[in-house]
């Protein structure tokens, strides 16, 4: 076991709890030649793999033309400057793959007020 732990990356202390649904802003650092930006990638988590040392989650939102985007990100990736929760939606299942169909008023999701 302690090899385990001795392999395993440090949980980045930025990113809060995360669920499917969520509408999350996530900045990411990008290295562009020998300068860094911070750059925003902002949409719905439609899939979240919790495993450890590879756990990262999927986020879809809808470019110009109607066109979708989608991005996957390591939890635990130093890049990741931090993950804002802007809104919760109420989802009954884990993986959203049915937003890929949809555009419009049917892809939105309801929010969810805790």
């Amino acid at each position: 076991m302690d090899m385990l732990k001795a392999v395993e990356s440090p949980v980045n202390e930025n990113i809060p709890q995360l669920r499917s649904g969520d509408i999350v802003s996530v900045h990411v650092r990008i290295k562009e030649g020998d300068r860094e930006r911070v750059q925003e990638f902002k949409g719905t988590i439609i899939r979240l793999r919790n495993r450890g040392n590879n756990a990262n989650f999927t986020v879809r939102r809808i470019a110009s033309n109607g066109i979708g985007v989608e991005r996957t990100f390591l939890l635990r990736s130093p890049r990741l400057e931090k993950v804002v929760v802007e809104r919760h939606s109420k989802v009954r299942r884990a993986q959203l793959y049915f937003l890929r169909d949809r555009t419009g008023k049917s892809a939105r999701l309801k929010q969810k007020f805790d």
